[in-house]
């Protein structure tokens, strides 16, 4: 009887494990519902008319995500939809707009995390409004300090059985220092000076699929949610961002239309 008790747990385990390792990228894990449009700077990134992606909202005409978001597109039409709460319901403030440039970091590479950025440009202007505006960015090179709580909200899977939500969700967190997060039992040495990370349970957490979502603290995105293969609610594994500060340059000369950006 105990023998068969503890096979039967083992089993429970290993499928919950690979629940969990199949969830679709970008995920708030134990998050609540954002109130309608307090986060008027939230993209839903779409491709074939379907959200894969988080994003925010930096210029007029510029979104920012994760790179990693598009590697599965295939051909799909890309789109962005602005001013939402609900996916799915109408709303006065809602609009979609084409896609006219994508934009990854070109160090970007689908087996790493590193430079995990994506500017795609708007086919024109967003029309900005009390549901719709810019979120300002940091641009001093400089670390957050670790307990500082962030805000991160998206459209992604709420739960390891792969509830997708309709309205958007959002959670807070607190940031971890990168010395912690680089120890063995964490991230092992793999938090570059590019990225930050914040703290995980098994019942909170952010995750591969509202990659490119913003980590927000004191109304400033300091992070963008990395969409890597790392495994959601791991307290092990805590959320990793890239720190935007560290990309400036970039992010400027891409939305000036620099051609070598």
């Amino acid at each position: 009887m105990m023998a068969d008790r503890v096979v039967h747990l083992a089993a429970l385990i290993l499928l919950g494990a690979a629940v969990c390792a199949a969830q679709p990228r970008g995920r708030i894990l134990g998050g609540r519902e954002a109130e309608a449009h307090k986060r008027p700077y939230m993209a839903s990134v779409q491709v074939g008319g379907k959200h894969v992606c988080g994003g925010f909202l930096v210029a007029a005409q510029w979104v920012l995500s994760a790179a990693h978001c598009l590697e599965d597109a295939a051909g799909g039409k890309v789109q962005v939809l602005l001013g939402a709460h609900s996916l799915s319901r109408n709303e006065a403030s809602k609009r979609l707009y084409d896609v006219i440039r994508a934009v990854p970091h070109p160090e970007s590479r689908p087996e790493t995390i590193d430079h995990d950025l994506l500017l795609l440009q708007l086919s024109e202007k967003a029309t900005l409004g009390p549901a719709v505006q810019l979120l300002p960015w940091q641009r001093e090179d400089r670390d957050v300090a670790a307990g500082t709580l962030c805000d991160v909200a998206g459209w992604g899977v709420v739960t390891h059985a792969g509830r997708r939500p309709d309205r958007l969700q959002y959670l807070q967190l607190p940031v971890l220092d990168r010395a912690t997060c680089n120890l063995r039992i964490y991230h092992d040495g793999t938090i570059t000076e590019r990225m930050m990370c914040a703290q995980s349970t098994r019942r909170q957490d952010s995750c591969k699929g509202d990659s490119g979502g913003p980590l927000v603290c004191g109304g400033v995105a300091e992070g963008v949610v990395t969409s890597g293969p790392r495994v959601c609610g791991n307290p092990k594994k805590p959320g990793i961002y890239t720190r935007v500060a560290s990309y400036a340059a970039w992010i400027d000369g891409v939305m000036a239309g620099d051609a070598a950006a």
